[in-house]
Protein backbone atom coordinates (compact mmCIF):
# COMPACT_ATOMS: atom_id res chain seq x y z
CA UNK A 1 0.00 0.00 0.00
CA UNK A 2 2.84 2.41 0.87
CA UNK A 3 4.50 1.79 -2.49
CA UNK A 4 1.21 2.44 -4.29
CA UNK A 5 0.80 5.72 -2.39
CA UNK A 6 4.35 6.78 -3.28
CA UNK A 7 3.92 5.91 -6.97
CA UNK A 8 0.61 7.78 -7.06
CA UNK A 9 2.25 10.84 -5.49
CA UNK A 10 5.12 10.79 -7.96
CA UNK A 11 2.67 10.38 -10.84
CA UNK A 12 0.69 13.43 -9.71
CA UNK A 13 3.90 15.50 -9.84
CA UNK A 14 4.57 14.45 -13.46
CA UNK A 15 3.88 17.69 -15.40
CA UNK A 16 5.90 19.82 -12.98
CA UNK A 17 8.80 17.38 -12.98
CA UNK A 18 8.89 17.42 -16.80
CA UNK A 19 9.10 21.22 -16.80
CA UNK A 20 11.89 21.21 -14.20
CA UNK A 21 13.88 18.66 -16.21
CA UNK A 22 13.26 20.59 -19.44
CA UNK A 23 14.50 23.92 -18.04
CA UNK A 24 17.48 22.52 -16.09
CA UNK A 25 19.77 21.74 -19.02
CA UNK A 26 23.56 21.89 -19.54
CA UNK A 27 23.47 25.63 -20.28
CA UNK A 28 21.73 26.26 -16.93
CA UNK A 29 24.36 24.14 -15.16
CA UNK A 30 27.13 26.12 -16.86
CA UNK A 31 25.69 29.52 -15.92
CA UNK A 32 25.06 28.40 -12.33
CA UNK A 33 28.57 26.92 -12.04
CA UNK A 34 30.06 30.20 -13.26
CA UNK A 35 27.97 32.18 -10.76
CA UNK A 36 29.42 30.11 -7.91
CA UNK A 37 32.96 29.96 -9.28
CA UNK A 38 33.20 33.70 -9.98
CA UNK A 39 31.18 35.19 -7.10
CA UNK A 40 31.00 32.51 -4.41
CA UNK A 41 27.72 32.39 -2.49
CA UNK A 42 26.78 36.01 -3.22
CA UNK A 43 24.25 35.24 -5.97
CA UNK A 44 22.05 32.64 -4.25
CA UNK A 45 19.36 35.34 -3.96
CA UNK A 46 19.19 35.51 -7.78
CA UNK A 47 18.01 31.89 -7.85
CA UNK A 48 15.25 32.71 -5.35
CA UNK A 49 14.11 35.70 -7.42
CA UNK A 50 14.02 33.76 -10.71
CA UNK A 51 12.27 30.77 -9.14
CA UNK A 52 9.64 33.04 -7.54
CA UNK A 53 8.59 34.54 -10.88
CA UNK A 54 8.87 31.18 -12.65
CA UNK A 55 6.54 29.71 -10.02
CA UNK A 56 3.92 32.42 -10.58
CA UNK A 57 3.82 32.00 -14.37
CA UNK A 58 4.05 28.21 -14.34
CA UNK A 59 1.07 28.08 -11.97
CA UNK A 60 -0.84 30.45 -14.27
CA UNK A 61 -0.15 28.16 -17.21
CA UNK A 62 -1.05 25.04 -15.21
CA UNK A 63 -4.35 26.65 -14.24
CA UNK A 64 -5.11 27.42 -17.89
CA UNK A 65 -4.52 23.77 -18.81
CA UNK A 66 -6.42 22.62 -15.73
CA UNK A 67 -9.68 24.43 -16.51
CA UNK A 68 -9.73 24.39 -20.33
CA UNK A 69 -10.02 21.70 -22.96
CA UNK A 70 -8.54 23.94 -25.65
CA UNK A 71 -4.76 24.29 -25.79
CA UNK A 72 -3.12 27.59 -24.88
CA UNK A 73 -2.24 28.36 -28.51
CA UNK A 74 -5.84 27.60 -29.51
CA UNK A 75 -7.09 30.06 -26.87
CA UNK A 76 -4.64 32.67 -28.18
CA UNK A 77 -5.81 31.98 -31.73
CA UNK A 78 -9.41 32.58 -30.66
CA UNK A 79 -8.45 35.83 -28.93
CA UNK A 80 -6.19 37.51 -31.48
CA UNK A 81 -6.18 35.32 -34.58
CA UNK A 82 -3.73 32.95 -36.27
CA UNK A 83 -0.72 35.26 -36.37
CA UNK A 84 -0.19 35.27 -32.61
CA UNK A 85 -0.36 31.50 -32.27
CA UNK A 86 1.86 30.86 -35.31
CA UNK A 87 4.41 33.43 -34.07
CA UNK A 88 4.73 31.70 -30.69
CA UNK A 89 4.55 28.12 -32.02
CA UNK A 90 7.02 28.61 -34.88
CA UNK A 91 9.28 30.76 -32.68
CA UNK A 92 9.53 28.11 -29.98
CA UNK A 93 10.28 25.49 -32.65
CA UNK A 94 13.18 27.58 -34.03
CA UNK A 95 14.60 28.19 -30.56
CA UNK A 96 14.30 24.47 -29.73
CA UNK A 97 16.26 23.50 -32.84
CA UNK A 98 18.86 26.21 -32.22
CA UNK A 99 19.62 25.02 -28.68
CA UNK A 100 19.16 21.28 -29.19
CA UNK A 101 22.79 20.84 -30.21
CA UNK A 102 23.86 21.99 -26.74
CA UNK A 103 21.78 19.24 -25.14
CA UNK A 104 23.28 16.60 -27.43
CA UNK A 105 26.77 17.86 -26.75
CA UNK A 106 26.11 17.77 -22.99
CA UNK A 107 25.14 14.08 -23.18
CA UNK A 108 28.25 13.28 -25.22
CA UNK A 109 30.65 15.17 -22.92
CA UNK A 110 29.19 13.75 -19.69
CA UNK A 111 29.43 10.14 -20.84
CA UNK A 112 32.63 10.68 -22.83
CA UNK A 113 34.46 12.12 -19.81
CA UNK A 114 33.16 9.34 -17.54
CA UNK A 115 33.93 6.42 -19.88
CA UNK A 116 36.72 7.60 -22.18
CA UNK A 117 34.60 6.65 -25.22
CA UNK A 118 34.30 9.13 -28.11
CA UNK A 119 31.58 11.72 -27.36
CA UNK A 120 30.14 11.38 -30.88
CA UNK A 121 29.17 7.76 -30.21
CA UNK A 122 27.16 8.81 -27.14
CA UNK A 123 25.55 11.70 -29.02
CA UNK A 124 24.40 9.38 -31.78
CA UNK A 125 23.29 6.61 -29.41
CA UNK A 126 21.15 8.78 -27.12
CA UNK A 127 19.54 10.71 -29.96
CA UNK A 128 18.55 7.39 -31.53
CA UNK A 129 17.22 6.30 -28.13
CA UNK A 130 15.25 9.55 -27.85
CA UNK A 131 13.68 9.01 -31.27
CA UNK A 132 12.86 5.38 -30.41
CA UNK A 133 10.88 6.60 -27.39
CA UNK A 134 8.52 8.30 -29.84
CA UNK A 135 7.39 4.89 -31.11
CA UNK A 136 5.71 4.06 -27.79
CA UNK A 137 1.95 4.41 -28.04
CA UNK A 138 1.63 6.69 -25.01
CA UNK A 139 4.62 8.96 -25.46
CA UNK A 140 3.61 11.29 -22.62
CA UNK A 141 3.64 8.50 -20.03
CA UNK A 142 7.09 7.38 -21.22
CA UNK A 143 8.30 11.00 -21.21
CA UNK A 144 7.06 11.49 -17.65
CA UNK A 145 8.73 8.32 -16.34
CA UNK A 146 12.05 9.10 -18.07
CA UNK A 147 12.04 12.68 -16.78
CA UNK A 148 11.17 11.59 -13.24
CA UNK A 149 14.04 9.07 -13.25
CA UNK A 150 16.48 11.68 -14.57
CA UNK A 151 15.40 14.32 -12.03
CA UNK A 152 15.86 11.81 -9.18
CA UNK A 153 19.27 10.93 -10.66
CA UNK A 154 20.25 14.61 -10.78
CA UNK A 155 19.04 15.33 -7.25
CA UNK A 156 20.92 12.36 -5.80
CA UNK A 157 24.17 13.12 -7.65
CA UNK A 158 24.20 16.84 -6.85
CA UNK A 159 23.14 16.51 -3.22
CA UNK A 160 25.72 13.76 -2.52
CA UNK A 161 28.38 15.91 -4.23
CA UNK A 162 27.42 18.81 -1.95
CA UNK A 163 27.60 16.57 1.15
CA UNK A 164 31.08 15.41 0.12
CA UNK A 165 32.19 19.03 -0.33
CA UNK A 166 30.78 20.15 3.08
CA UNK A 167 29.93 23.81 2.32
CA UNK A 168 29.82 26.57 4.95
CA UNK A 169 26.21 27.13 6.02
CA UNK A 170 27.08 30.63 7.27
CA UNK A 171 28.26 31.54 3.79
CA UNK A 172 25.14 30.02 2.25
CA UNK A 173 22.94 32.12 4.56
CA UNK A 174 24.80 35.29 3.53
CA UNK A 175 23.94 34.54 -0.10
CA UNK A 176 20.25 35.12 0.61
CA UNK A 177 20.90 38.86 1.04
CA UNK A 178 20.44 40.69 -2.31
CA UNK A 179 23.74 42.11 -3.50
CA UNK A 180 25.17 42.75 -6.96
CA UNK A 181 28.95 42.16 -6.98
CA UNK A 182 30.97 44.15 -9.48
CA UNK A 183 31.05 42.42 -12.86
CA UNK A 184 28.16 40.05 -12.08
CA UNK A 185 25.40 41.78 -14.06
CA UNK A 186 25.86 39.66 -17.20
CA UNK A 187 25.62 36.38 -15.28
CA UNK A 188 22.58 37.62 -13.31
CA UNK A 189 20.77 38.55 -16.53
CA UNK A 190 21.72 35.24 -18.17
CA UNK A 191 20.54 33.18 -15.20
CA UNK A 192 17.21 34.97 -14.75
CA UNK A 193 16.55 34.81 -18.49
CA UNK A 194 17.19 31.05 -18.57
CA UNK A 195 15.62 30.05 -15.23
CA UNK A 196 12.59 32.34 -15.49
CA UNK A 197 11.74 30.44 -18.67
CA UNK A 198 8.40 31.66 -19.97
CA UNK A 199 8.64 29.15 -22.81
CA UNK A 200 8.88 26.36 -20.20
CA UNK A 201 6.03 27.92 -18.23
CA UNK A 202 3.93 28.14 -21.41
CA UNK A 203 4.39 24.41 -22.02
CA UNK A 204 3.11 23.54 -18.53
CA UNK A 205 -0.52 23.94 -19.67
CA UNK A 206 0.11 21.37 -22.42
CA UNK A 207 1.67 18.91 -19.98
CA UNK A 208 -1.33 19.19 -17.66
CA UNK A 209 -3.67 18.45 -20.58
CA UNK A 210 -1.47 15.58 -21.80
CA UNK A 211 -1.57 14.12 -18.29
CA UNK A 212 -5.36 14.35 -18.31
CA UNK A 213 -5.61 12.66 -21.72
CA UNK A 214 -3.29 9.87 -20.59
CA UNK A 215 -5.38 9.26 -17.45
CA UNK A 216 -9.05 9.85 -18.33
CA UNK A 217 -11.37 10.03 -15.36
CA UNK A 218 -8.60 10.59 -12.80
CA UNK A 219 -9.85 13.61 -10.83
CA UNK A 220 -6.60 13.95 -8.86
CA UNK A 221 -4.81 15.23 -11.98
CA UNK A 222 -6.92 18.38 -12.22
CA UNK A 223 -7.02 18.75 -8.45
CA UNK A 224 -3.23 18.69 -8.09
CA UNK A 225 -2.17 20.43 -11.34
CA UNK A 226 -0.85 23.53 -9.58
CA UNK A 227 0.76 21.50 -6.79
CA UNK A 228 2.63 19.58 -9.49
CA UNK A 229 3.96 22.75 -11.09
CA UNK A 230 4.92 24.22 -7.70
CA UNK A 231 6.90 21.16 -6.63
CA UNK A 232 8.59 20.91 -10.04
CA UNK A 233 9.77 24.52 -9.99
CA UNK A 234 10.96 24.23 -6.37
CA UNK A 235 13.03 21.18 -7.42
CA UNK A 236 14.46 23.32 -10.25
CA UNK A 237 15.47 25.88 -7.64
CA UNK A 238 17.05 23.29 -5.35
CA UNK A 239 19.14 21.80 -8.17
CA UNK A 240 20.31 25.27 -9.27
CA UNK A 241 21.22 26.22 -5.69
CA UNK A 242 23.13 23.00 -5.05
CA UNK A 243 25.23 23.40 -8.21
CA UNK A 244 26.02 27.01 -7.28
CA UNK A 245 26.94 25.98 -3.71
CA UNK A 246 29.27 23.24 -5.00
CA UNK A 247 31.02 25.71 -7.32
CA UNK A 248 31.19 28.39 -4.63
CA UNK A 249 32.67 25.96 -2.09
CA UNK A 250 35.34 24.41 -4.32
CA UNK A 251 36.15 26.59 -7.32
CA UNK A 252 35.79 30.12 -5.93
CA UNK A 253 38.35 29.75 -3.09
CA UNK A 254 40.82 28.17 -5.53
CA UNK A 255 40.27 30.91 -8.10
CA UNK A 256 39.27 28.35 -10.74
CA UNK A 257 37.18 29.70 -13.62
CA UNK A 258 34.80 27.46 -15.58
CA UNK A 259 33.26 27.87 -19.02
CA UNK A 260 31.19 24.68 -18.97
CA UNK A 261 29.58 22.29 -16.51
CA UNK A 262 31.97 19.52 -17.61
CA UNK A 263 34.93 21.72 -16.61
CA UNK A 264 33.45 21.94 -13.13
CA UNK A 265 33.29 18.15 -12.95
CA UNK A 266 36.98 17.94 -13.92
CA UNK A 267 37.87 20.61 -11.34
CA UNK A 268 36.33 18.49 -8.57
CA UNK A 269 38.59 15.50 -9.25
CA UNK A 270 41.94 16.78 -7.90
CA UNK A 271 40.29 17.82 -4.63
CA UNK A 272 37.74 15.08 -4.00
CA UNK A 273 38.78 12.22 -6.26
CA UNK A 274 37.21 10.65 -9.33
CA UNK A 275 34.04 9.66 -7.42
CA UNK A 276 32.98 13.30 -6.94
CA UNK A 277 33.84 14.10 -10.55
CA UNK A 278 31.83 11.13 -11.82
CA UNK A 279 28.89 12.00 -9.56
CA UNK A 280 28.76 15.47 -11.09
CA UNK A 281 29.04 14.02 -14.60
CA UNK A 282 26.06 11.77 -13.81
CA UNK A 283 24.11 14.92 -12.96
CA UNK A 284 25.29 16.59 -16.17
CA UNK A 285 24.12 13.57 -18.16
CA UNK A 286 20.70 13.71 -16.45
CA UNK A 287 20.37 17.43 -17.18
CA UNK A 288 21.46 17.01 -20.81
CA UNK A 289 19.37 13.96 -21.73
CA UNK A 290 16.24 15.26 -20.00
CA UNK A 291 16.57 18.57 -21.87
CA UNK A 292 17.32 16.71 -25.10
CA UNK A 293 13.97 14.91 -24.92
CA UNK A 294 11.96 17.69 -23.26
CA UNK A 295 13.22 20.46 -25.55
CA UNK A 296 12.39 18.39 -28.62
CA UNK A 297 8.90 17.55 -27.30
CA UNK A 298 8.32 21.24 -26.55
CA UNK A 299 9.44 22.45 -29.99
CA UNK A 300 7.59 19.75 -31.94
CA UNK A 301 4.31 20.02 -30.06
CA UNK A 302 4.26 23.84 -30.20
CA UNK A 303 4.78 23.93 -33.96
CA UNK A 304 2.26 21.10 -34.36
CA UNK A 305 -0.35 23.07 -32.45
CA UNK A 306 0.41 26.23 -34.42
CA UNK A 307 -0.19 24.22 -37.61
CA UNK A 308 -3.53 22.95 -36.30
CA UNK A 309 -2.36 19.51 -35.11
CA UNK A 310 -3.54 20.25 -31.54
CA UNK A 311 -0.05 19.68 -30.11
CA UNK A 312 -1.01 16.16 -28.98
CA UNK A 313 2.15 14.16 -28.24
CA UNK A 314 0.56 11.01 -29.64
CA UNK A 315 -0.17 12.65 -33.00
CA UNK A 316 2.13 11.02 -35.57
CA UNK A 317 2.88 14.34 -37.27
CA UNK A 318 3.79 15.96 -33.95
CA UNK A 319 6.10 13.00 -33.26
CA UNK A 320 7.73 13.62 -36.64
CA UNK A 321 8.34 17.27 -35.71
CA UNK A 322 9.82 16.17 -32.36
CA UNK A 323 12.13 13.81 -34.24
CA UNK A 324 13.15 16.67 -36.57
CA UNK A 325 14.32 18.72 -33.56
CA UNK A 326 16.39 15.76 -32.29
CA UNK A 327 17.87 15.00 -35.71
CA UNK A 328 18.92 18.61 -36.39
CA UNK A 329 20.39 18.91 -32.90
CA UNK A 330 22.38 15.70 -33.34
CA UNK A 331 23.68 16.68 -36.79
CA UNK A 332 24.84 20.11 -35.56
CA UNK A 333 26.43 18.57 -32.47
CA UNK A 334 28.28 15.94 -34.53
CA UNK A 335 29.50 18.51 -37.08
CA UNK A 336 30.71 21.15 -34.61
CA UNK A 337 32.52 20.91 -31.27
CA UNK A 338 30.23 23.60 -29.89
CA UNK A 339 27.05 25.42 -30.84
CA UNK A 340 27.74 27.51 -33.97
CA UNK A 341 27.71 31.27 -33.36
CA UNK A 342 25.11 31.78 -36.10
CA UNK A 343 22.67 29.49 -34.30
CA UNK A 344 23.25 31.25 -30.97
CA UNK A 345 22.53 34.60 -32.64
CA UNK A 346 19.39 33.17 -34.29
CA UNK A 347 18.13 31.73 -31.01
CA UNK A 348 18.85 34.97 -29.14
CA UNK A 349 17.18 37.07 -31.85
CA UNK A 350 14.01 34.99 -31.84
CA UNK A 351 13.95 34.73 -28.04
CA UNK A 352 14.29 38.50 -27.52
CA UNK A 353 11.00 39.10 -29.30
CA UNK A 354 9.32 35.81 -28.44
CA UNK A 355 9.65 35.64 -24.64
CA UNK A 356 7.89 38.93 -23.71
CA UNK A 357 5.04 38.07 -26.08
CA UNK A 358 4.80 34.57 -24.55
CA UNK A 359 4.64 36.01 -21.03
CA UNK A 360 2.00 38.55 -22.03
CA UNK A 361 -0.04 35.74 -23.66
CA UNK A 362 0.01 33.60 -20.48
CA UNK A 363 -0.85 36.63 -18.33
CA UNK A 364 -3.63 37.80 -20.65
CA UNK A 365 -5.36 34.41 -20.89
CA UNK A 366 -4.99 33.79 -17.13
CA UNK A 367 -6.63 37.21 -16.50
CA UNK A 368 -9.44 36.62 -19.01
CA UNK A 369 -12.86 36.32 -17.33
CA UNK A 370 -14.55 34.75 -20.37
CA UNK A 371 -11.93 31.96 -20.54
CA UNK A 372 -10.99 31.38 -16.90
CA UNK A 373 -14.16 32.51 -15.09
CA UNK A 374 -13.73 32.24 -11.33
CA UNK A 375 -10.28 30.70 -11.83
CA UNK A 376 -8.72 33.85 -13.31
CA UNK A 377 -5.79 35.58 -11.61
CA UNK A 378 -6.38 37.09 -8.19
CA UNK A 379 -5.00 40.51 -7.27
CA UNK A 380 -1.68 39.14 -5.98
CA UNK A 381 -1.14 37.13 -9.19
CA UNK A 382 -2.05 40.16 -11.31
CA UNK A 383 0.45 42.44 -9.53
CA UNK A 384 3.32 39.92 -9.40
CA UNK A 385 2.59 38.75 -12.96
CA UNK A 386 2.82 42.33 -14.19
CA UNK A 387 6.14 42.78 -12.39
CA UNK A 388 7.35 39.55 -14.04
CA UNK A 389 6.44 40.85 -17.48
CA UNK A 390 8.23 44.14 -16.80
CA UNK A 391 11.30 42.14 -15.70
CA UNK A 392 11.21 40.07 -18.90
CA UNK A 393 10.82 43.17 -21.08
CA UNK A 394 13.80 44.73 -19.25
CA UNK A 395 15.88 41.60 -19.91
CA UNK A 396 14.80 41.68 -23.57
CA UNK A 397 15.98 45.29 -23.90
CA UNK A 398 19.35 44.43 -22.29
CA UNK A 399 19.78 41.36 -24.53
CA UNK A 400 18.80 43.36 -27.61
CA UNK A 401 21.47 45.97 -26.82
CA UNK A 402 24.10 43.27 -26.27
CA UNK A 403 23.14 41.55 -29.55
CA UNK A 404 23.15 44.85 -31.42
CA UNK A 405 26.56 45.83 -30.05
CA UNK A 406 28.04 42.40 -30.82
Amino acid sequence: MKNNWLLKGLSILGPGIVTAALVFGPSKMTITSKMGADFGFELIWVIILAIFFMLIFTNMSARIGQYNNDSLLTLIRKKIGKFGSIFIGAGIFLVAISFQAGNSTGVGIALGEATGIDTKIWILLFNVLGILLLFFRSFYQILEKVMLALVILMLISFVITMIVIQPSFNHIAQGFVPHIPEGSTGLIVAFIASCFSLVGAFYQSYLVQEKRRANPGDQSIEKHAQLSSTVGILILGVMSAVVLICAASVLNPAGIKVNSASEMAMALEPLFGSSASHLFLVGLFGASFSSLIGNAALGGSMLGDALGLKGNLNNKYVKMLIAVVMIFGAIISLMFSHLPLELIVLAQSVTIFLVPFTGIAIYWIANSSDIMGEHKNNMFQKIVGLLGILLVIGLAVINFKVLLLS
